[in-house]
């Protein structure tokens, strides 16, 4: 978790964001477009397998050579099928230019590679090589801050940094990731010959269908919006908004990571007490009090000084940005409300009803992305974003409430909503004091915190009750 914390920042923070500012918004557009089209099917690629491998194998060792030389014959019928897919409907949406294709072809290769690495991350992970998994998760944001790195600021080619050079730079990080990965896990092993167990792969297929669907849903829902923009916009307009769009989701992009990496710990942590018939109550309270203290005064914050936040990060289009940034990074509150209650559904197995939750938000995403995105381009995107993600974790709460017959309470409720006003007002307040506006930031961050354990919303001993939890 510590590795992905540094690594991830810094490589979207750091790299991503220089590759957009050096390249322009338009080019960084049409990358976008394409690489969250690429990410749409990528469970073709895997259909839950390294999931229900890791489980599985983790409880039975012996089956590892086994399972390894069935899974591998059928990832690569699974590429096969997922290159046809991409190509085909990329056919179908127009993207049929010659550089389209070129993209695509190098962006579906990386996913491929992408995929594959990460299966064989489970099986390490089963053989409890657990110091080398967590070197392995950020080897190839690694090597990618490296390598974009040197061709960003080293001059090797002597001319501007061109976006083929983003994507050939993933390429190349993914294959050493791979082959470090394939050396590891076959040096354990030993090499395997490929088989074809039709009924062994058909269980994995049937056992793993509800994850795969559940996981194809969530990449419509998150990743439909840049794509939107530019089917629903003409072509020029519709990649620089892109573009603008991405400036805008950036730093939400890093903070929902942090509440993604929140859902590892809490998933085997909330299977446990299931299973034991523990109270729940006391974990999820615990959980929820640290992801919304956390989500709102980032939210309430970044909202407040998005145009210092944007100004400071980007050389064009930083107004626009900003106002992108103002509306969906208060996205942030219910994507890590969701992580909690989310993470509870996953780990009582209602896959159906998180699969129906993902529907309303795929639905609400495409109504409000058609009805705002001609009118308000990628402000309105952010709009639809935001109401997806506000609708589907309403629906969570109350899917929760009804199978695990919980009431939050008049007293937490009172909390937390005095908790956000008061956020608000610290941060509506910081705007009018004559100091530097990132010094205003800072004070606003800490009062807001003083806040909440004045509130008793968050605790050190809350904290700290939780980690216990986890051990």
């Amino acid at each position: 978790m510590l590795l992905n914390i540094i690594i991830k920042p810094v490589w979207v923070l750091g790299i991503d964001r220089t590759v957009q500012n050096v390249v322009g918004h338009s080019e960084y557009g049409f990358y976008i477009i394409l690489f969250n089209f690429s990410l749409l099917f990528n469970i073709i690629l895997d259909f839950g397998i390294t999931n229900f491998n890791q489980r599985t194998v983790s409880q039975h060792p012996q089956l590892l050579r086994k399972f390894l030389s069935n899974i591998l014959s059928l990832k690569i019928l699974l590429s096969f099928v997922y290159a046809v897919v991409i190509l085909l409907i990329a056919l179908i949406m127009n993207y049929n230019t010659g550089r389209h294709f070129h993209f695509l072809l190098f962006l579906g290769i990386n996913q491929i590679i992408a995929s594959y690495v990460l299966y064989m991350r489970s099986n390490i992970t089963c053989m409890m090589m657990f110091k080398t998994d967590s070197i392995m998760s950020v080897m190839d944001k690694l090597l990618m801050i490296i390598f974009c790195t040197l061709l960003l600021y080293g001059g090797f080619f002597r001319q501007p940094f061109k976006i083929e050079w983003f994507v050939y730079s993933q390429t190349v990080s993914y294959l050493i990731s791979a082959i470090i990965v394939s050396i590891i896990v076959f040096g354990k092993t030993k090499l395997i010959k490929l088989k074809w167990n039709r009924t062994l792969l058909l269980s994995f297929v049937k056992k793993t269908f509800p994850y795969a669907l559940l996981t194809l849903l969530m990449s419509f829902y998150f990743r439909i919006d840049t794509i939107l923009i530019g089917e629903i916009l003409p072509k020029d307009i519709g990649t620089e908004q892109a573009g603008v769009y991405a400036m805008g989701y950036r730093i939400l992009d890093v903070f929902s990571q942090l509440s993604y990496l929140m859902s590892f710990f809490l998933l085997p942590l909330f299977a446990r007490y299931i299973k034991q018939k523990n109270n729940l109550k006391e974990v999820i309270t615990l959980a929820f009090s640290v992801l919304i203290t956390i989500s709102v005064i980032a939210a309430t914050a970044c909202s407040f000084y998005s145009t210092e936040l944007m100004d400071l990060m980007y050389h064009n289009n930083s107004d626009e940005a900003a106002r992108v940034f103002r509306v969906i990074i208060w996205g942030f509150i219910p994507i890590s409300t969701s992580y909690v209650f989310g993470t509870l559904l996953t780990a009582n197995g209602n896959l159906k009803a998180l699969n129906i939750i993902a529907l309303i938000g795929i639905a609400v995403s495409f109504l409000v992305n058609f009805l705002l995105i001609p009118k308000l381009m990628a402000v309105g995107s952010a709009f639809a974003s935001l109401s997806a993600q506000v609708s589907t974790v309403v629906v969570q709460l109350f899917v929760v409430r009804y199978i695990f017959k919980m009431n939050a309470g008049w007293n937490i409720i009172i909390r937390i909503a005095l908790f956000i006003a008061g956020a608000v007002l610290l941060c509506y307040g910081s705007k009018l004091w004559p100091l530097n506006p990132f010094i205003n930031f800072g004070i606003a961050v800490v009062g807001s915190l003083l806040w909440a354990f004045v509130l008793k919303i968050v605790t050190p001993s809350f904290v700290l009750k939780m980690w216990r939890e986890g051990e």
